[in-house]
């Protein structure tokens, strides 16, 4: 096990947050602690999270519920990261929504419009309105030339249901119908990663990228350069991870373990 002082001394903390800070409505046991600590040390961090359903400020008053508050200017959603994302790269653009309000309200913010008639992009994140009838209807707008964008790539999320279909799992009858594949916005795309970095305003060098999922989590903080840990309180578990050609720099079994034995006291 490497020194756990060298992720400690980091001046940013990045954070996935199912699996990670929740479990579906639970608590992860030291995450309390783990935000204290974050703050009492004036560290600058970030919840950063594929979920598109979401606003910070829905994302915040479900942590309240669970008993932490946490600004909502500590969120970074994937909803949040395809707006910014649409609007450096077509603005004026419209687009034909399928997602929750925490999509539809990100895209709104920025000035981009739902558009069902000619919009210039097919936008798809996670909403449990889900149906045939927008399968159809993105299928007929990307075929008359709307480009089709995933807010995140995940295929499966956890739930207090177990694992449901996630954005890539929605999307996928759509490219299957189409033949064209989509461009996804979230974890791992760098994008989200050096938007996360610049929010936090650190270098990649002086961060550290805590996730659950190798596929998301560990990778995007790889590929941007940041130190990376990965948790054993979600999806990950330490025989899966050995599939991967690239490794966290270091594995925990919860994001507790990270706050010094002295600052538990």
């Amino acid at each position: 096990m490497r020194d756990l002082n060298i992720i400690r001394s980091k001046k940013g903390f990045i954070s996935d947050m199912d699996g990670v800070i929740y479990q579906g409505s639970t608590l992860i046991p030291g995450v309390k602690e783990f935000v204290n600590w974050l703050q009492k040390e004036k560290k600058q961090f970030l919840f950063l999270t594929n979920s598109s359903e979401r606003t910070p400020l829905e994302l915040r008053k479900k942590l309240q519920s669970m008993g932490l508050d946490v600004e909502e200017s500590h969120f970074y959603t994937s909803a949040l990261a395809t707006a910014h994302f649409l609007k450096t790269q077509a603005p004026g653009c419209s687009a034909y929504i399928i997602g929750a309000h925490g999509l539809i309200n990100a895209l709104y913010e920025v000035g981009i419009p739902f558009n069902d008639v000619n919009p210039e992009y097919v936008v798809v994140g996670e909403t449990t309105g889900y149906n045939y009838e927008m399968i159809i209807k993105a299928t007929e707008l990307i075929n008359k030339g709307a480009k089709l964008i995933g807010t995140n790539g995940d295929m499966t999320s956890p739930s207090d249901r177990g694992v449901i279909p996630a954005c890539r799992a929605l999307i996928a009858p759509i490219e299957l119908a189409t033949g064209k594949q989509a461009y996804f916005i979230g974890k791992p795309n760098p994008l989200m990663m050096r938007t996360g970095l610049k929010k936090l305003g650190v270098h990649s060098e002086e961060a550290v990228m805590i996730g659950d999922r190798m596929d998301t989590d560990i990778i995007g903080g790889v590929e941007s350069g940041m130190e990376t840990v990965l948790v054993m309180s979600g999806v990950s578990n330490r025989e899966n991870i050995q599939q991967f050609s690239y490794q966290p720099h270091y594995i925990l079994d919860r994001i507790g373990d990270l706050v010094p034995k002295k600052a538990k006291a």
